[in-house]
């Protein structure tokens, strides 16, 4: 079984490709490009999400779209580049304060939190969970601030790391994915964040964070006591499903950028705008996607 799969993968990796080449990246939402090259005669249906992608999550290469190229606020997936370039400062057993100003930060924008108290010390691994996790605004402040160091320097690494990976239509302007200056200011495109994804998930360190359902960490001389849970329904509730990141504010709506392994096959995909006011419309239209990605290579692999 196990090397019929990778068999699999390989026979569906090359078809990615080849649709590729047919220009399926850019495929309108109707299913009318040349998806005649793929097992799927047809592109998914019903997903509400104004801007889409879904790719092979081995090389990124993208198989369905919607405004592929479109920027657009994408709220607290903005976290992940925050969380690469703290793991890429390569010193996550670093103790971090939280500093005071993190709080008036989160009441401004009404951000969500992760619990921290004013002073209280944790490390940057511990705060990378609060930051993924229950997307803690409050986590995104406090390791910026080290990071840095300061909010404008770490902002600016985010920035050089978007231009190395090549993200060309995303800019960020806030660690957490606040309006802050402004509603689209920190903005990106659906094929931008499945590449940012594809990077993100190619960390050991980030892979085990958004794998995570909850994460509990002890209080100690330094620190209160916290629990924290995952905000990614789709972790909970589809099978393969091993991350990644929620958003959400009035401008970017609901928004999911997630991974999937079945068959040992990884699909990575992102929605956003899926609705205004549910994070179960982002959750369904993921689902809506990787059951399309899925469906036909499990009818395959069922009689075995």
């Amino acid at each position: 079984m196990r090397t019929f799969a990778g068999m699999l993968h390989a026979v569906v990796a090359g078809v990615l490709v080849v649709a590729a080449g047919h220009g399926v990246a850019g495929a309108a939402p109707s299913g009318s490009a040349a998806l005649d090259q793929l097992p799927w005669t047809v592109g998914p249906e019903g997903v509400q999400a104004t801007g889409a992608a879904l790719a092979d999550g081995l090389t990124g290469t993208v198989v369905w779209s919607r405004n592929a190229h479109t920027p657009v606020p994408i709220a607290s997936i903005t976290k992940v580049m925050t969380a690469i370039v703290v793991i890429a400062g390569n010193d996550l057993e670093r103790p971090v304060t939280v500093p005071n100003e993190a709080f008036a930060y989160c009441a401004r924008h009404n951000g969500s939190t992760a619990g921290l108290a004013p002073g209280e010390v944790l490390t940057a691994r511990q705060l990378l969970y609060g930051l993924m996790l229950p997307s803690g605004c409050d986590a995104a402040y406090a390791v910026a601030e080290s990071f840095g160091p300061g909010q404008d320097a770490f902002i600016a690494k985010m920035n050089d790391t978007a231009r190395l990976l090549g993200l060309a239509g995303t800019q960020f302007t806030d660690p957490s994915g606040l309006p802050n200056p402004t509603d689209d200011s920190t903005h990106s495109t659906p094929v931008d964040l499945v590449a940012m994804g594809v990077r993100a998930m190619s960390l050991p360190v980030f892979r085990e964070i958004v794998a995570a359902r909850d994460y509990f960490v002890p209080a100690g001389p330094g620190n209160r006591e916290h629990r924290w849970e995952t905000t990614n329904r789709l972790l909970r509730e589809y099978p393969g499903t091993i991350g990644i990141k929620t958003g959400n504010t009035d401008a970017a709506g609901h928004c999911l950028l997630f991974e999937t392994v079945r068959a040992g096959i990884p699909v990575i995909g992102v929605v956003l705008h899926s609705s205004p006011h549910s994070s179960v419309a982002a959750k369904e239209d993921a689902e809506r996607l990787l059951n399309w990605a899925y469906d036909p290579i499990m009818r395959v692999l069922q009689p075995a």
